[in-house]
């Protein structure tokens, strides 16, 4: 029996054509967890970053979730600030209940129609990631993104869109998968590692909450520096990059 071939290393992300992309993610939060240092790296070079959240993390603290849905919103603000990101929608779907479907995938095709972005980052929708079983949240942001994707760029999909909300398809050329085996990397400066640690750092009520988080200034250096070992580089953060189109020139 021939054995299998071994994993090729990650290679540097070339962007080249690309000016805007879009975050796609379930929850406030979840870009602070290595994305957003890609992102400082990506706003430092003046692509537009806009981040849409499914959900308003209402769910995700010790205290009623009428008090911590705006709580949660206004740390995303502080952390979208820390990276440069000016453009921050955040949806209605309720947390800990996502659920793959039309409805987010219409939602999400929506803001992609809406944004026009070159690339999309979005989670893979696997069940099993690096730090064990994915929450169930994520798994379905993940799916429904990948589809929102193929569903803006045809006019047959969701043709209210256009009908009612003068929402033209849109075709996005890149797809950026977290949470799942990289083929590229972004490789991160010290000054984008400093900028993800004061993004995630923004959550600081939310992380009381959480006693047994590891504190921001470890958590990002040590998953930026294993990352980068695999790359061979300082700091690095991976995805798994499908190119959909040629890039828009």
């Amino acid at each position: 029996m021939n054995a299998a071939p071994a994993p090729t290393a990650p290679q540097p992300l070339d962007l080249s054509g690309v000016d805007r992309m879009l975050v796609v993610v379930a929850h406030p939060d979840d870009p602070e967890y290595g994305t957003s240092a890609a992102v400082a790296e990506w706003t430092g070079t003046g692509v537009e970053v806009g981040y849409l959240l499914l959900t308003a993390g209402e769910a995700g603290m010790q205290r009623a979730p009428e008090e911590a849905g705006p709580l949660r919103a206004a740390e995303q603000r502080a952390a979208c600030g820390a990276v440069g990101v000016q453009h921050l929608t955040i949806l209605d779907f309720p947390d800990g209940a996502l659920e793959y479907g039309l409805t987010l995938r219409r939602a999400i095709a929506r803001e992609i129609r809406r944004f026009r972005p070159d690339a999309v980052v979005c989670g893979s929708g696997e069940l099993f990631v690096g730090w064990g079983v994915d929450h169930a949240d994520h798994r379905a942001a993940g799916l429904a993104a990948i589809d929102a994707v193929r569903d803006a760029d045809n006019r047959w999909c969701f043709p209210e869109l256009l009908r009612d909300e003068d929402l033209a398809p849109w075709g996005t050329s890149r797809l950026l998968l977290t949470g799942t085996a990289p083929n590229v990397f972004v490789e991160i400066t010290e000054a984008s590692e400093l900028r993800a640690i004061a993004s995630l750092s923004a959550h600081a009520a939310y992380l009381a909450d959480l006693p047994w988080h590891p504190s921001p200034e470890d958590m990002i250096p040590e998953l930026l520096r294993a990352q980068g070992t695999a790359a061979g580089v300082a700091r690095a953060i991976g995805f798994a990059e499908h190119r959909l189109r040629d890039a828009r020139t």
